[in-house]
């Protein structure tokens, strides 16, 4: 378990992070979504002593992490940042045994651990292991870069806009990554982004800043269906919060038997891509993998359900 208790930094007589208190369980994934300079990327670098607090502790399992070396609570968290940061002179595979080679890992488990890692984020190892980074797509590259965050099993990864420079298509894909990769781990993660969809899609917990200060951190669905203030009203937007909401479930919890035309979606797909994919292809009805159906009347049932109080 994560603990932020009263942390504050103020830069020039400015407070940028201002006495914030948050809990992150372990094995979730917590969000932190603001508009710029409201203090994210600030609070989640003091996390890992990149930024000192002014005041205010953390602690990891209950330890202060003032009270552990700066390089060792370095090595035991993992940090993952936009445009994946991986050292352009080495291959994948060094890149990957970057913290491993650190903290003393022999070579031989470093080895199953870049093949084991590489296989999880869908490279094959014969293939990527010793590319450089120049050669790789943006989308190969970030999950590179992730996986090198997590080559040293840390219980805690800090991830600052790491989807940030990826087209929508590969955004998507890296974001499903993430998620699917995380519930097999069970790490974790702390994520900043700008993106109110990312949030929501990825986080068990989100919390909207502002200012310096946590205005409102609780399940994105309790976050969406009662705003603790008009400006996290706004930042979510009126419009689209009931299709957000829609992103929360999937059309497994509204499937039905029956056969459809067509491609079938995987039952884990969300409601909102549903409806969205009935309404581009003209179906009124999708087939589901593994057997059912979701239709276009009940996706727009759920989604009336859905419309802001």
């Amino acid at each position: 378990m994560i603990e932020l208790r009263g942390l504050t930094r103020t830069y020039d007589g400015v407070t940028v992070v201002d006495n914030v208190s948050l809990t992150v369980p372990s094995g979730e994934i917590a969000t932190l979504v603001g508009t710029s300079g409201s203090g994210k990327t600030t609070l989640l670098r003091m996390i890992n002593r990149l930024v000192e607090p002014d005041a205010g502790m953390v602690l990891i399992d209950g330890v202060d992490t003032r009270t552990v070396p700066v390089h060792d609570l370095r090595r035991r968290i993992g940090y993952a940042i936009q445009g994946d940061g991986l050292f352009p002179h080495r291959t994948v595979a060094r890149n990957i045994a970057t913290v491993p080679r650190l903290v003393g890992w022999p070579k031989a488990r470093i080895d199953a651990r870049i093949d084991e890692l590489l296989t999880l984020f869908q490279l094959d190892p014969a293939t990527f292991r010793d590319r450089m980074p120049h050669q790789l797509s943006g989308g190969q590259a970030q999950r590179v870069g992730v996986a090198r965050a997590l080559a040293a099993r840390p219980d805690l990864l800090l991830m600052d806009e790491p989807f940030g420079a990826l087209d929508a298509m590969i955004r998507a894909q890296a974001q499903a990554d993430l998620r699917q990769i995380q519930r097999q781990l069970g790490t974790t993660i702390i994520l900043v982004t700008h993106d109110i969809e990312e949030a929501v899609r990825l986080g068990d917990r989100m919390a909207v800043m502002d200012r310096g200060r946590i205005l409102q951190h609780d399940r994105p669905g309790m976050v969406l269906r009662h705003p603790a203030s008009p400006f996290v009203a706004r930042m979510l937007g009126t419009a689209e919060r009931a299709f957000r909401l829609l992103s929360l479930s999937t059309v497994a919890g509204i499937a039905t038997q029956g056969s459809a035309p067509g491609p079938a979606i995987h039952p884990e797909t969300t409601l909102r891509d549903a409806l969205a994919e009935c309404l581009w292809s003209g179906r009124e009805a999708l087939p589901i993998q593994g057997g059912g159906i979701v239709t276009l009347t009940a996706l727009r049932a759920s989604a009336a359900q859905q419309a802001p109080e």
